[in-house]
């Protein structure tokens, strides 16, 4: 399982150009609002969204331990492990710009969003550190391909408790991108705009997934043995 964290936080750090694109507003707004400490509202938001997250892989880490009590966990760790590793290239596709189909992907999480946008909407203006982190727990259920693919690592960690790791440590893997949008917004949002950065970023996701999908020869047997790092 420290593996498949390790993993994680790899792709939140990679993905951070994605991931201003989808956040990069909010934490700008969050340093220009009146009352309190900027930074402060800056971590409460983060707080928020790495928790919603962390719960959300819990979930996800509960739903991948049934497949192996029901003794399905072989077969089931092939499709996560095969689901995960293309995602990551198809998510390091859309960053780069070279195409769209991830978007499919997080069109999926729309139902639930659309519940959950209210809510969201009810903390703005973020002018305290409370709604700070209230708008980091809505916003951390805003559908997103790169959230997405480390789900499904989060259920091939063997439960709750892991999967919540595994998506603890892609939160934090976010947060370099973040916070530094949030101190330097304008700067930082011209800067991911740069074809050389998002393509640069895209690639390297690309290549998480590639070494991923080349490790498949061989992977059954290697679960069998007992292997059960799929990261």
């Amino acid at each position: 399982m420290p593996a498949l964290a390790t993993a994680a936080f790899a792709a939140g750090l990679l993905g951070g150009v994605h991931c201003v694109g989808m956040c990069g507003g909010i934490v700008g707004t969050l340093a220009l609002e009146a009352r309190g400490p900027a930074i402060a509202r800056q971590l409460a938001y983060n707080g928020g969204r790495v928790f919603s997250y962390a719960a959300a892989g819990a979930v996800a880490g509960f739903a991948g331990s049934l497949a192996h009590a029901g003794g399905a966990w072989l077969g089931a760790q092939m499709a996560m492990f095969l689901a995960a590793n293309v995602m990551m290239v198809l998510l390091g596709l859309y960053v780069a710009g070279w195409g769209r189909a991830v978007l499919r992907v997080e069109a999926a999480g729309l139902p639930l969003w659309r519940r959950i946008e209210p809510i969201a909407r009810r903390m703005l203006p973020i002018d305290s550190t409370p709604k700070a982190f209230g708008a980091g727990l809505a916003w951390g259920w805003i559908p997103c391909g790169l959230v997405y693919s480390m789900l499904v690592l989060a259920a091939a960690s063997g439960g709750p408790v892991e999967g919540a790791a595994v998506m603890a440590a892609f939160g934090l893997g976010t947060l370099p991108n973040l916070l530094a949008a949030g101190v330097a917004a304008q700067r930082l949002v011209g800067l991911r705009r740069a074809p050389w950065v998002r393509r640069t970023a895209g690639v390297l996701i690309m290549a998480l997934g590639v070494v991923g999908l080349a490790r498949l020869p061989g992977l059954r047997e290697a679960l069998a043995a007992g292997w059960h790092c799929i990261a």
